[in-house]
């Protein structure tokens, strides 16, 4: 049975390309090609805009109460430290969660990021560990700068997954739904433009949820619960999508049903709301013991 479906958009992966270039000193020979990717400036889109965002929530007093902020330079010099821990973390991620069969075989790929393969939870981990090590000694808070830095990552989702969507990777389910596209390198079905939902989920939503708890709740006065919420909600949003998307085929479904995805998503759902547990009763304790 032939169900309609819309044609996958004709995009070209590289958004410049420089073509090659011919050198003729010190040596005869031709270079390239050269070419910027979408998935490229995805994450560079995400971190800049990230990074002007926690400007203007550290500009923005009243969200923060007592609490003791970083400085504009502080979040300046983290913009490299990040950028290392995303990229790093995410790739490492990626090879140890989703393929390490083939990396162990050709090492040699590891570094070819420019073909894709990031995991979101290693860019995490990735993440943590730079914030630890950046706040340390700088006179404020790691959770502060959790809070930040989370409020903010919605940002780089969403220009994550449109990235996603224009290389055509992480596909959907096959359905029969009115959107269904097939994907050039998903065979012949119909299937969910799940990087989309993720882009909604993830992005989009994500972000309101937490918009709310900063500047409409107590999250930024209460260091660690917007970075709690935001583990809690992007677990949830994750597992959601996961029942769209296809698992990656070197993995496929775990304990018959689930996906890697939703499997290292619960941790982070039940970590969430424990730190938001945890930051507002600190704060509660701390308060007692001043009054």
């Amino acid at each position: 049975m032939l169900f309609a479906y819309l044609p996958f958009p004709n995009f070209n992966p590289n958004a410049i390309d420089l073509g090659q270039f011919h050198l003729t000193w010190p040596v005869d020979m031709v270079l390239g090609p050269f070419a910027v990717r979408w998935y490229a400036l995805a994450y560079i889109a995400g971190i800049v805009l990230g990074w002007w965002y926690i400007r203007r929530l550290i500009a923005t007093k009243k969200l923060w109460g007592e609490v003791t902020t970083p400085s504009p330079v502080h979040i300046d010099d983290f913009v490299t430290w990040a950028t290392l821990g995303i990229i790093l973390g995410g790739r490492f991620g990626y090879v140890i969660f989703y393929d390490p069969m083939h990396y162990l075989a050709e090492p040699i790929d590891i570094p070819q990021l420019w073909h894709g393969g990031m995991s979101f939870h290693g860019a995490v981990v990735g993440l943590w560990l730079t914030m630890v090590l950046f706040a340390r000694g700088k006179g404020f808070s790691a959770f502060t700068l959790f809070d930040l830095v989370t409020a903010a990552a919605p940002i780089g989702l969403f220009f994550g997954r449109i990235a996603n969507f224009i290389n055509g990777e992480l596909w959907g389910r096959a359905t029969d739904v009115p959107w269904a596209i097939v994907f050039p390198r998903g065979g012949p079905e119909p299937r969910h433009p799940s990087q989309l939902y993720e882009m909604a989920l993830e992005g989009v939503v994500l972000f309101v949820v937490l918009r709310l708890v900063t500047h409409w709740g107590f999250g930024l006065k209460r260091p660690g619960t917007t970075a709690g919420v935001f583990a809690a909600g992007y677990g949830l949003a994750r597992i959601t999508a996961e029942f769209f998307r296809e698992p990656d085929v070197q993995v496929g479904y775990l304990a018959g049903h689930f996906t890697m995805g939703q499997l290292l998503s619960v941790p982070m759902v039940l970590l969430g709301l424990g730190v938001v547990i945890w930051a507002n009763r600190r704060r509660g304790a701390t308060h007692e013991a001043s009054g």
